[in-house]
This record gives C-alpha cells, structure tokens and sequence, in this order.
C-alpha cells in the first residue's frame, strides 16, 4: 500500500520564531480523537508538525511552551544540546527527545547541520521516531495502526515506495511519505528512513 509522497523542492520554507533562520515545513495537522479535548486557540495551529532546519551557528533555540520535541541530525556530524544547563552529544541519525519548556543551547562542534523536527502539541499528540535501515536482504513495511500517523522520511538515496499496483515511486532525499490509518508502506532499495508516528492520547 502506498501514500502521499511529499517531495523536498515543494516544502514551505518559513522563518523561525527566534529569526535566527529558516525551516522547512514538511507536514503538520490535528488529531481527530474522541479524548482528546479541542485545542485552545493558538497562533501555531497545529497538533504535530514535522520540519526540516538548517543550524549554521551556534546560539538558542526558540523557546516552544507546551510543546514536545523530538530532533535527529540528518545531515551534518551532529551537535551538542544543552537542555536546562545538562549536556548532551546528539551524533548523526539519533533521535533526541526534550521539551520546549525547556532552555535549550545548540553547540556546533563539527560544523553545520541540518535536523529533523518533530513538534507534537502535550496532551493532545505524541510521537516516536526511530531510524529504520533498508537493505535487499531487510525491507521494513512499516504498519500504521488505525487513529494513527505515519510518516517515513528518507535520509539518503536510495529508497523507493512500492505500490499494490505495481508501480513505484523513487523517494529523493529528504522526500517524506505520509500515511493514515490502517496499512502498511512497502520500502525497497539500500538506504535510511526516519519513522515518525503520531498519536492521540488514549
């Protein structure tokens, strides 16, 4: 089974709140739950977005009450966060989960990078991102749940989407494939992805 596949020339390149650089938005919604309360008004508008950032300088990030944070390098040789004064080394392709409430500092040890964001409004979503290898001999078909978001990321070359048809769709870096409810992506190829599920509290 496929999905919408969401190429990197069309994301919507958007400052940040800090005005230190830019990102680019990848996707982001609601979750549509019957326990989940309807959200305050807020000037963001969004239950979970996923974004592409690229850090160039050291410096502070923006501050995002009431929202959780789940960051992974995908291009660059990792960095340093500082999250309420402790330190953590966040190499390449490693999923780093922290608040927004939090102080946070980055340090670039190694140069540029460039992150994956993914941002899910507390209370209302929550997400799990892992970095699957896709191999001839291992082809992961992640399966999304019913009341779930899936969205798989490649981070290098490499990666095709099948389809029940037959036909494929060849994922450049950093394309995204997005599916909701319940299914299964069928991945091909030699590479990396990021899995990035959504989901609303129980």
């Amino acid at each position: 089974m496929g999905g919408d596949v969401l190429r990197w020339s069309q994301y919507r390149s958007m400052p940040w709140k800090n005005g230190g650089g830019t990102t680019r938005e990848v996707a982001s919604g609601t979750v549509q739950a019957p326990s989940v309360p309807a959200p305050a008004q807020s000037a963001d508008g969004f239950d979970w977005r996923v974004s592409i950032a690229d850090v160039a300088a050291a410096g502070p990030f923006s501050p995002l009450p009431g929202i959780d944070r789940v960051i992974t390098p995908v291009e660059g040789e990792g960095m340093v966060l500082t999250v309420d004064g402790t330190a953590q080394l966040v190499p390449p392709l490693s999923p780093f989960a922290f608040s927004g409430d939090a102080t946070t500092d980055c340090r670039l040890d190694a140069g540029a990078v460039r992150n994956m964001n993914v941002m899910t409004r507390r209370g209302r979503a929550s997400a799990r991102v892992q970095i699957l290898r896709v191999t001839a001999a291992r082809e992961p078909e992640p399966t999304c749940a019913a009341g779930e978001i899936l969205l798989v990321m490649a981070t290098t070359e490499g990666i095709t989407l099948g389809a029940t048809d037959g036909r494929a769709s060849a994922l450049g870096r950093l394309d995204c494939v997005r599916h909701h409810g319940p299914g299964a992506l069928a991945l091909r190829g030699e590479g990396t992805v990021a899995e990035i599920r959504i989901t609303a509290p129980h």
